[in-house]
């Protein structure tokens, strides 16, 4: 729960750029990280993409269910996506199976916690240089 302007807030939203996909979430959320894989970096065009993790059924989408198109960008994992507009908004794993993770910048304004840790960060872009104290977590599976 944060509060803004005066009041408590609970439920966060969300959408795509065209707004067809809405979303929310109830607080708490689990986690936010930044994360430096290569295939968040090309799905979204940028250095980094900012996750916000939350339990699934704290998770509801709000509009265009029937809209939203999901890409299998691995073998376990898929990337939900509004047809569109283009906007990437979610990622859900079988490595996670009790989350979705959410692109924070599609939020519609701030979420109960702040970014926690840069994600795979042996993978990340030399051309980028973060001058923040989160930690930075390489690939677990790379040791």
């Amino acid at each position: 729960m944060i509060k803004t302007g005066g009041r408590i807030v609970s439920v966060f939203s969300g959408s795509c750029l065209c707004r067809t996909v809405r979303f929310e979430v109830e607080a708490p959320t689990l986690w936010v990280a930044h994360c430096h894989c290569t295939m968040c970096r090309r799905a979204h065009g940028a250095a980094f993409v900012s996750w916000v993790g939350a339990a699934v059924e704290r998770f509801r989408l709000t509009a265009g269910e029937d809209e939203l198109r999901w890409y299998a960008s691995s073998e376990d994992s898929e990337r939900g996506f509004c047809p569109r507009c283009g906007s990437t908004l979610f990622f859900r794993s079988k490595r996670w199976p009790m989350e979705v993770h959410a692109v924070l910048a599609n939020f519609d304004g701030e979420i109960d916690r702040d970014p926690q840790a840069h994600v795979y960060t042996d993978t990340a872009v030399d051309w980028v240089h973060l001058g923040d104290s989160l930690p930075r977590k390489p690939d677990p599976a790379r040791g």
